[in-house]
């Protein structure tokens, strides 16, 4: 460190913070950024961090990807807001028709832009109420939606995102996700579905099913194409809207623009945001024309909902993920990830499951049979120490997540790997 007062930045910025903000946000990281660029982050001491968290699943074109830089400095000279509803653009509706064409959704296909993801939840439970008739929502265990007064109904963990701030908004039911490590099969979550319509609620009255294709804060479990094609069958049958909320995995983090396209199953509704725009907040609902064309006139909308600085990021990263092949990238990260933990699982018995498609990796921490979640902290402490940046996740806080940018470069993610292999080995 240079000097003193550089030295006891962050601890200065701690107390500051401990002052003025309040104690709700909690932060992973006990530093305070100053810079970063692509994977890597500078704290406000000079100390150096390899970014393996990617603000959540925000950064898979990087911090400060030149081309965002660009497009946001052309914006800027331009304006910066109007609100659509008040003075539309057209770089709104081009991203609305460049969204509408990528989205594995039956065409014609129409968009609306919102700031974040919750909001995108919420609104896509408006459209499908509003199209449906009908008020009911199934969502599923381990789920998570947001947390704003319907999407932390909707959200399948109780600690922190329920407890304390009940009651919760009502006719919204779960069924359990399956996942083969902890004895739950696709089998048992149909089964508990046919028994929600048997004792809880009836199927007339459900106006959508919303599923994570992978499950983020859940603890990144991917939904089988079995189950997916299961609820598809169900909601056609009965006139039930199926919603794939693609927040954390849309924009390539799997190895294709988005989730649902590795299972052949089309969504009627759609949910993305985070990597959408670069770390700018924007979120979008994509989805079936006659659903979208549902709400009147002003019953959609929000003041900042598709900000021109926001969608000029969003045009610049669809540029970048194709042009820069980041599908393909994402597939290749994944595999070299996958290969390294492989490896290490094969020396550490706690390791209990590496999965994820593409480059939405996780490794799960079991002892006895029975969810670690110290392991997990320990893990998280430890690299965080050697300077790099990881993010858990799981109802059971066992589950490290990988989600660094696509455009790693292939020095810095070697370098991650090795520090991520000493540290569980």
């Amino acid at each position: 460190m240079s000097d003193n007062t550089n030295a006891s930045a962050n601890a200065s910025l701690r107390h500051r913070r401990e002052a003025a903000v309040a104690r709700g946000v909690a932060t992973a990281a006990p530093f305070y950024v100053a810079r970063a660029q692509n994977a890597e982050l500078w704290d406000a001491e000079g100390r150096r961090y390899l970014d393996f968290a990617g603000g959540i699943a925000v950064l898979n074109t990087g911090h400060r990807h030149p081309r965002v830089v660009a497009a946001l400095h052309e914006q800027l000279d331009r304006f910066t807001h109007t609100a659509f509803q008040v003075a539309a653009y057209e770089s709104y509706i081009s991203l609305a028709e460049r969204l509408n064409a990528l989205a594995p959704v039956a065409s014609p296909a129409k968009s609306v832009l919102f700031s974040t993801g919750a909001e995108a939840l919420e609104n896509a439970v408006k459209l499908a109420r509003i199209a449906t008739g009908r008020c009911a929502v199934i969502c599923f265990s381990g789920a998570f939606h947001g947390r704003t007064f319907l999407t932390m109904a909707m959200t399948g963990k109780v600690v922190p995102y329920k407890a304390g701030f009940g009651p919760l908004a009502p006719d919204i039911y779960h069924v359990p996700f399956p996942m083969d490590l902890h004895g739950v099969s696709v089998a048992d979550s149909v089964a508990a579905l046919q028994l929600l319509f048997r004792a809880s609620v009836e199927p007339k009255r459900v106006a959508a099913i919303v599923i994570e294709p992978v499950q983020g804060e859940g603890g990144f479990y991917p939904a089988p194409t079995e189950l997916l094609r299961e609820l598809r069958a169900i909601c056609d049958e009965h006139g039930i809207l199926l919603i794939a909320d693609e927040v954390q995995t849309g924009f390539g983090r799997t190895g294709r623009w988005f989730a649902m396209q590795h299972h052949g199953v089309e969504p009627d509704l759609m949910t993305c945001a985070k990597s959408l725009a670069a770390g700018l907040p924007l979120s979008a609902v994509i989805g079936r024309a006659a659903i979208m064309d549902a709400a009147p006139p002003g019953g959609l909308g929000g003041t900042y909902g598709g900000n021109p600085l926001a969608v000029a990021a969003a045009h610049a990263v669809l540029d970048i993920i194709e042009q820069e092949h980041l599908l393909d990238r994402a597939n290749l990260l994944g595999e070299r990830l996958r290969a390294r933990l492989t490896r290490v699982q094969a020396k550490v018995p706690g390791v209990a499951e590496i999965r994820g498609p593409g480059a939405m990796v996780a490794m799960e921490l079991m002892r006895g049979g029975a969810p670690d979640p110290d392991a997990a902290k320990a893990i998280q402490a430890k690299a965080m120490a050697r300077g790099l940046l990881l993010l858990t996740c799981g109802v059971h806080g066992n589950v490290i997540r990988f989600l660094f940018p696509l455009t790693i470069e292939d020095a810095v993610f070697d370098e991650g790997l090795a520090i991520l292999e000493d540290v569980i080995a």
